[in-house]
């Protein structure tokens, strides 16, 4: 009898322990794994969207040779040298928007979330506002603060891609 009175509290005190009240630890949040690559596929694709007309200035032809060198580079992964052609381009044309664009998909693949943020916003007051750029823009703007965790901010980002698409007008 004392027996099972002893296996009773040991059991009693086992699914005690087990049925504790005391908070559960907290998980630690998992971080996302970055794909800087894709972030900046996906900054390109959101430009590609849209059906509306633009127009694109000459280019001067040194400028360029250094977007082609730039290219390149960036294609073999050697983000420093292509960030450096793209520097030289912006020497002569500093208010390009798509050259600062360019840069600022430049530091998403190199993970400098603040100045592709930047440089993204320099390259929007400086662009049309509409198209394919300004989705390019807003695009990496999101990225940029969703990779900084400011998810509202991101938010609003991702809502002002919209706003640079202009539907074409109605013909009858």
């Amino acid at each position: 009898m004392k027996t099972r009175t002893l296996a009773a509290a040991a059991l009693a005190l086992l699914l005690s322990a087990c049925s504790s009240s005391a908070p559960a630890p907290e998980r630690r949040a998992v971080a996302k794994k970055v794909d800087p690559a894709a972030v900046v596929a996906d900054v390109r694709a959101t430009g590609e969207h849209g059906h509306e007309l633009e127009v694109q200035p000459l280019r001067d032809p040194q400028v360029e040779d250094l977007r082609l060198q730039a290219q390149t580079l960036e294609a073999a992964g050697k983000l420093k040298p292509a960030g450096a052609a793209l520097d030289q381009a912006l020497a002569i044309t500093p208010e390009d928007p798509d050259l600062l664009q360019w840069k600022a998909e430049l530091a998403l693949l190199r993970r400098a979330w603040q100045e592709a943020e930047t440089l993204a916003n320099q390259s929007f007051e400086r662009g049309p506002k509409l198209g394919g750029l300004c989705r390019r823009n807003w695009a990496t703007i999101a990225h940029a603060r969703e990779h900084r965790g400011a998810s509202d901010a991101a938010a609003v980002a991702r809502r002002q891609v919209a706003s640079c698409t202009v539907a074409p007008p109605v013909r009858m």
